[in-house]
């Protein structure tokens, strides 16, 4: 009977080594997937930031591009008016 409850002591011992053991390595790995989520999250705040500069980046291109466009309207309108004044002032001798 002595024996058997050696045995099982023994078997006990060596069960609950096994299972701190695994109870180390699960924590590992919870920490682990902490440690990646965590990563995941300041990846996509990033990622967001990055984005929203590039919007604004693209706002302020629209609006570069306006005013060229406009500036390049205003420049045709004076050459044509410069041109109407050579030809008229051609005209006129």
């Amino acid at each position: 009977f002595f024996a058997e409850i050696v045995e099982f002591q023994n078997i006990v011992g060596t069960l609950i080594e096994l299972v701190d053991q695994l109870a180390k390595a699960a924590e590992s790995e919870k920490m682990k997937a902490i440690g990646a989520r965590n990563l995941l999250k300041s990846i996509a705040k990033q990622r967001e930031a990055q984005e929203q500069q590039l919007q604004a980046l693209v706002a302020e291109k629209k609006m570069q591009l306006e005013r060229y466009r406009i500036e390049y309207e205003t420049l045709c309108k004076i050459e044509a008016d410069q041109n109407e004044f050579i030809d008229q002032f051609i005209f006129q001798k």
